[in-house]
Formats: C-alpha cells, structure tokens, sequence
C-alpha cells in the first residue's frame, strides 16, 4: 500500500472532509473511485477504518492509528518534493491567468512569495475569466484564478475566497441602500458579458429590475480599473449621484483613504466565490502543489 501514495492520500482527503463527495471534488477523481480506494486499503488492513455517520465520516480506532501515520508519512513526502523542485530548480517562468479583480488586486501582495514557493519567476497574465480557463486548456497557463466557476472537462476547480460586490460613489452614500431608491442614481456599469454585470442581473432581476430598461447608464466599460477611475473623476452632480459596483478589493485603499464611498443593499450582501483552477493532469506537479497551497493559506482581513 505504502508503495502508491495517492491511496494514503485519499484516505486523508476523505479523513479531513468528512465526506467520500467532498473529497471526490477536491480530489478531481470520482467518488466511486474514492470508495475503491478506500476498501482496498481496508481489506489491506483487515480492518475497518471509516463509518459513515449522518453528520459525516467518523474514525474508527484503527482508522485514528492510520490517520496519525499517514500524516506523518504527507510530510515526508511534501518535504522530499520540496527538495526535488530545489534540484531540477528549472529555469521557467510559472504563468498565471487571472481575472482583472485578483490579477491587479490581490495577487501584486503576494506575487514575491509565490516565487519563493517554487524558486522560480512567476509571471501573470490579467484578462477575463473565461479566457483565463482557455489559457490554462490551451497549456498558455500553469494555474488560474478567476471570479466565475467556467466548468470544464479535465480541470479541478478549488474555491478560494469569499469577495463581496458593493455600491460605490466619489461623494458620500447611505450605510445601506434600499432597492426602492436604486432608481434615484446615475450608474457606470461593467459590460454585459463580465462576472459582475451577470451578477448584479441576477441581483437586479431578483428586485424586478434591469440594468438596461430601469437604470439611467451614464458609461459602459470594460473593466474593474477603468470603473472605478471614472467614478473618481466623475464631476459632481447635483441633480443625480453616479455611482457603480464593483468589488471590494478593488476599492479597498480608496475607501480606507475617504476618496470613494460604499454602500451596501439593504435587503442582502452581494457575495460570490473566487476559484483556484488547474488542470487534471498537474494535480501532481510540485509548481502547482506549491502555489495551490500556498494561495489556499492566504489569510485576507477584509469585508
């Protein structure tokens, strides 16, 4: 058994998410898959290692024995992998697609210690989600991080963070803003074919409203940064404020710095998931483990 790790690695993936399902998706195997890999360890064994209870996978004393070793047993091998990358140290540039949200506001943190994860140079690419994923298909890309869930065949998608949608203006907004009022503003709106846009229509169609027919549009732009610079030099209104969505990260220094001004709906917080995605066949890449995990342990204080 010892001999093929990706069984000891299931059954920890199974350990920690408490559910064969769960650790099917994380895993980007099948869950009948799971289940095979499972019994065979445990005819290994001649011992039963797992119950499935109501509220999810339970260890049995045998199954806590094993779950102790093969943990011990994940650190050697990460640790042994650690010094693989340091000997073949190739000379590559590690290529990130990512959407313009994440490309030009959350990673510019962190791209130094990426490169430190892998002793190479990483260099990112920032455009829309869904060109972001034909990148990584087309092998254009190593990993991609994108604000929208464009499900393919042979990639994992792991969620990775929480980014909320917000009301924004360059003069002062209510706390909240309630739906009936939404019509009193003036708006700068994403193109139809961008995440936020699709989310906000989702929002909107929720309230009997459209961005087209209900809303007074001053600007249709293409991207996040040209969003936001136009709400900041947008002259002020007297009869109608302008304002626009976007997401927090995006105008996080510039509400910290009083130049911009959130608000928020008052019926619901706006929230999507952001995705880590890669391909099937790098699941075992020590590059991609190594930015995979580390992006996984990027702790932000926000929303």
């Amino acid at each position: 058994m010892l001999k093929d790790f990706s069984k000891v690695l299931t059954f920890l993936t199974v350990v920690r998410e408490r559910s064969f399902s769960r650790a099917s998706a994380k895993m980007g195997i099948s869950q009948p898959a799971v289940t095979q890999q499972i019994k065979f360890i445990e005819e290994y064994m001649q011992t039963k290692l797992l119950d499935r209870k109501k509220n999810g996978i339970v260890l049995t004393k045998e199954g806590e024995e094993l779950y102790r070793i093969a943990q011990k047993l994940e650190k050697c091998v990460q640790n042994t992998e650690k010094e693989i990358v340091k000997i073949i140290n190739k000379e590559l540039n590690f290529i990130i697609s990512a959407s313009y949200t994440i490309g030009n506001y959350i990673l510019p943190s962190y791209v130094n210690d990426i490169k430190e994860s892998i002793a190479n140079e990483v260099f990112i690419n920032i455009k829309k989600s869904n060109e972001a994923i034909d990148d990584l298909v087309s092998e254009r890309a190593d990993i991609a991080l994108i604000e929208s869930p464009n499900f393919k065949e042979g990639i994992i998608y792991r969620e990775w963070m929480e980014d909320e949608l917000v009301f924004f203006s360059n003069t002062p907004l209510p706390k909240y803003i309630k739906p009936s009022d939404l019509k009193r503003y003036a708006w700068v709106c994403r193109e139809e074919n961008s995440h936020t846009r699709r989310v906000m229509a989702e929002v909107f169609g929720e309230l009997a409203l459209s961005c087209s027919d209900d809303f007074e549009m001053r600007s249709v732009l293409s991207d996040s940064t040209a969003v936001k610079q136009t709400i900041l030099k947008y002259p002020i209104d007297a009869k109608k404020q302008v304002i626009a969505v976007m997401s927090r990260f995006v105008i996080a220094d510039e509400i910290e710095r009083g130049v911009l001004f959130e608000s928020r709906l008052k019926t619901k917080k706006i929230k999507r998931k952001l995705y880590i995605a890669y391909l099937k066949q790098d699941k075992h890449n020590a590059f991609v483990d190594n930015v995979v995990k580390y992006l996984q342990n990027i702790k932000i204080a926000h929303i």
